[in-house]
Formats: C-alpha cells, sequence, structure tokens
C-alpha cells in the first residue's frame, strides 16, 4: 500500500483536493488515472480510502470512501535532541525515529551544542515522508528549536531521563522504563551535555541513564532511546 498525507482531511470530509506537487506526483509521476484508489492519512490517526474523480496534474481531486480512525499508543515518547552539525545526521534520526514510532522531538540547544541555529522546514518534510513510507498514521510532533535551559522550564509528565557520557552513577535505561507512560529523554550534542546541565537536570528530576556500554554518537543515541521505548512497549 502506498500512503499520501493531507493535513486538511477530516472525518466529515467528503471530497478533497491535492495540492499542485503532489498532483503532478499522482498523476504524472505514479500515472494514477479517474476510478484509482488512493489511501491517505491527516496524521491524526486516520486512514482514509479515496478514489480519484478529477485526475488533474494540478488539482487531483478524490472522494472519501470510507475511512478507519487507529487508537494512539499507550505511551508518548518525547525526544529532546541536540542538533548535530552536520545536519545529514539530524535527518537520519528524525527519519529512523519517526519509522520506529516517536511521537514527539524537540530540537535543544545547549552549552557544547556546535550548531546554534536550526531551520525545521526540511526536517517536517522528512518526518512526513518517513511516516508516509512506514504506513503510521501519526504524524510526530515537531518544535522549533530552544534552549536547554528553557526546555527544562516546561512541564514534562511521566518519566524523565538525561542520557550522558559522564562517568558518574547512571542507571540502565532499559530497566528504569516503564511501560503505558509518558517518557522524555534528553540526548546531547556531540561534545555531550556540560556538567552543570546534568546537575540541573537532575535537579529537576531528571534520571541519568546509560544506553548501553559503548559511547554513540547523538543520533545514534536518539535512535537507540527510541526503539529501547518502543520495543519495551511492545513486549
Amino acid at each position: 500500500m502506498q500512503l499520501f498525507y493531507n493535513p486538511t482531511v477530516s472525518s466529515s470530509t467528503d471530497t478533497f483536493v491535492f495540492d499542485k506537487e503532489e498532483s503532478k506526483h499522482i498523476i504524472k509521476v505514479l500515472r494514477k488515472k479517474e476510478g484509482d484508489v488512493l489511501h491517505v492519512t491527516n496524521g491524526l490517526g486516520f486512514l482514509f480510502v479515496t478514489e480519484i474523480v478529477l485526475a488533474s496534474d494540478s488539482k487531483c481531486t478524490v472522494a472519501i470512501r470510507s475511512f478507519t480512525e487507529q487508537k494512539p499508543t499507550e505511551f508518548y515518547l518525547h525526544l529532546a535532541v541536540a542538533p548535530t552539525k552536520m545536519n545529514e545526521r539530524y535527518e537520519w534520526f528524525l527519519e529512523k525515529a519517526t519509522e520506529i514510532g516517536i511521537h514527539e522531538i524537540t530540537p535543544i540547544i545547549c552549552d557544547h551544542s556546535e550548531r546554534k541555529v536550526v531551520k525545521t522546514d526540511r526536517f517536517q518534510k522528512i518526518i512526513e515522508a518517513a511516516m508516509k513510507q512506514s504506513l503510521h498514521y501519526f504524524l510526530p510532533k515537531l518544535n522549533d528549536s530552544i534552549s536547554f535551559k528553557e526546555f527544562l522550564k516546561k512541564e514534562h509528565p511521566g518519566q524523565k531521563f538525561i542520557a550522558h557520557c559522564e562517568e558518574t552513577d547512571k542507571k540502565s535505561l532499559k530497566h528504569e522504563l516503564k511501560t503505558k507512560e509518558a517518557v522524555t529523554i534528553l540526548i546531547g550534542p556531540e561534545g555531550d551535555f556540560s556538567g552543570k546541565e546534568i546537575e540541573t537536570a537532575i535537579e529537576n528530576a531528571f534520571i541519568p541513564v546509560s544506553l548501553g556500554q559503548t559511547r554513540l554518537r547523538t543520533e545514534t543515541a536518539a535512535v537507540v532511546a527510541c526503539h529501547s521505548v518502543v520495543f519495551k512497549n511492545e513486549v
């Protein structure tokens, strides 16, 4: 099944029109025609079965024939991950985390961050593409970048962890995780969190954890953390 994304569709929609770019892809590239069936999600848990009623490469129009709604997971995973020096590495994390089943992502700017400015437009497109490719019906929420200090000031329900590389007392994430709960995990930049940031996180009830016995790159650590949470909730 090939999945398309349109955030404007709801259970009360009868027909809708794809934008020009998507219309051209459907008609010119995929060679779809009137009467063909397209599967569409709005990123909110709905899967719509639609039929092309106007095969125009500038405004492909479809009619909704039926829909189903998927229930949200019983857990909620929020990863706050420092931007990597190379954008490609962060984009890889976004793609893989979306495929695995993350719910929310926040780029955090830390003391040791080499990249201080984050443009999320391309990040958003990567997440949307990964959602469609992996046949997920929920689009992960991508937040604007925020400083580490400001992120800690916000409310974060459920379990809270900070994964760092300092040789201090840390617990194992896989042993600390509880199922069916909200989870927030902090992942630092290439230079790791500063000692002050680790201390502040602990003061704000974040539990220091290890993701394994080897030192991981930022993007790898984020994917490992994501998979650990999703896997434990599926067992």
